[in-house]
């Protein structure tokens, strides 16, 4: 797939607005607009554990699992510990802890979001954690 490469510090400027986006609770949709129209959106893991597992594509999968996770889930910690970027990708790293409403059960996990970056927009978001203590942590 050909990309068009943006900047190093572009790309680190766009990962720092996603997530600041996130830690304010912005609007669904205000996050959504950082990401491109045809995004490809990965969560790993249990598919059906949780409606945003799995893969699916375009700004409304980055806008359901921004509402159905504030609806879903209760954040506990969500600490970013470093955020490496190169020509056109951030990881981000880090740990977080949430509670699933439906269950009142932890999910405690390291994670990593990859973010690829074209053209000022997030192309690709993949998140990668422990799926199975999702899973385990989901399903009653």
């Amino acid at each position: 797939m050909w990309r068009r490469f943006v900047s190093r510090e572009q790309t680190s400027q766009i990962a720092q607005r996603l997530l600041a986006a996130l830690a304010a609770g912005a609007d669904p949709e205000e996050i959504a607009a950082l990401f491109s129209a045809g995004v490809e959106f990965e969560i790993a893991g249990d598919v059906g554990a949780l409606p945003w597992i799995g893969r699916r594509t375009g700004r409304g999968a980055v806008s359901e699992f921004i509402r159905d996770t504030r609806r879903m889930i209760e954040s506990v910690r969500f600490n970013v510990q470093d955020v490496f970027t190169g020509e056109d990708r951030a990881v981000i790293v880090g740990e977080l802890a949430s509670r699933v409403t439906a269950t009142g059960r932890m999910i405690e996990s390291a994670f990593a979001l990859v973010v690829t970056v074209s053209e000022g927009e997030i192309t690709r978001f993949q998140m990668l954690e422990d799926s199975f203590a999702v899973s385990r942590a989901a399903r009653a």
